[in-house]
């Protein structure tokens, strides 16, 4: 068992070791590495087209949540955020209009990325479940494309916030309902900092901990995972009226394939010999199946995952039945 000490958020946290570093990968799909210099200093902000007032940028919003953490785990360490980009918007300045692509120069060009997600790493409140190492981590998205540019500034600007942790085993997110805001709206930065350190002081990283970990407790069989399987791969051509009653799945053909293979090949988190894998194992199946999304789904579908794998460990806790089980 860990050492615990107590943040500023009023909540017990254990103590890990220091680390350096800093770039994690914890999604792929579309995107490429960015940096806060990067977007900073050589990507345009979009404007509003009725007052040609800018939007709250990008970098704008990563470091209101970098100064959000620092407030709420003072003293933590604190890793540079990670970020990734992806969907570039490009264009070139006026002078350069009638150049062919090739004979652009770069200062010429410019670009920005429609969408970003980055994760902020604080390695010094961390514990192990089944032998990984996970370390809270806190982060966000902004998709330019949920906002209404032909507005003028004032109206509402979009994102998303969460807290969770990520398995240094393989860098998947670990994400749930309670530590994620799906759709903040807000029309300064201001109110956007207050949206973060709402979130932020109203999650619990010890709760979290502990129910994951509640995971590793609980296995299901090679039959009850081929019987998973086929339901998820069902519950998309459902009838809306059955979905009803049923806990929300937004994996698609594409990742439920991914758990598939996973399950016996992963090196980490593939099945044991007698075909049986513990939940913990099959969460971390979905959670790195869900790599493959793009940047503006990731979140959804990673507290799915969650909600998901804890609806089967409450079936087989209290003896009730899952839709996906049964």
């Amino acid at each position: 068992m860990l050492a615990t000490t107590k943040s500023p958020c009023n909540q017990d946290i254990p103590e890990s070791s220091k680390e350096n570093s800093t770039e994690r990968i914890f999604i792929r799909a579309n995107t490429i590495p960015g940096t806060l210099d990067e977007i900073r200093n050589k990507h345009v902000i979009p404007v509003f087209v009725k007052d040609n007032e800018p939007l709250i940028s990008q970098a704008d919003f990563i470091e209101t949540a970098m100064g959000a953490v620092s407030q709420c785990y003072y003293g933590d360490q604190i890793l540079k955020p990670s970020i990734r980009l992806s969907h570039p918007i490009k264009g070139r300045v006026p002078d350069a209009r009638d150049k062919p692509p090739a004979e652009l120069h770069d200062w010429e060009k410019t670009i920005y990325y429609e969408r970003m997600m980055f994760a902020i790493e604080i390695p010094s409140i961390a514990v192990e479940i089944n032998g990984n190492l996970i370390t809270l981590t806190i982060g966000g998205v902004k998709s330019y494309n949920q906002d209404n540019l032909y507005n003028k500034k004032g109206a509402d600007e979009h994102f998303k916030v969460f807290a969770g942790f990520q398995n240094k085993a393989c860098t998947n997110l670990c994400v749930w309902s309670d530590g994620f805001a799906s759709d903040i709206r807000v029309k300064n930065r201001g109110q956007l900092q207050s949206a973060i350190s709402n979130l932020l002081t109203s999650y619990n990283p010890v709760d979290h901990a502990i129910q994951m970990s509640t995971l590793a407790e609980h296995s299901i069989t090679e039959e009850q995972f081929a019987h998973l399987i086929g339901r998820c791969r069902m519950y998309q051509y459902l009838p809306m009226k059955i979905k009803e009653d049923i806990e929300p799945l937004l994996f698609g053909d594409q990742q439920i394939a991914s758990v598939c293979r996973d399950y016996y090949s992963d090196s980490s988190f593939c099945r044991n010999k007698d075909g049986s894998i513990n939940l913990w194992k099959l969460y971390n199946l979905f959670t790195g199946a869900n790599k493959s999304t793009y940047i503006d789904q990731f979140l959804e579908r990673s507290v799915s995952a969650s909600n998901l794998v804890i609806e089967i460990c409450h079936a087989l806790t209290h003896r009730t039945t899952s839709w996906f089980l049964t």
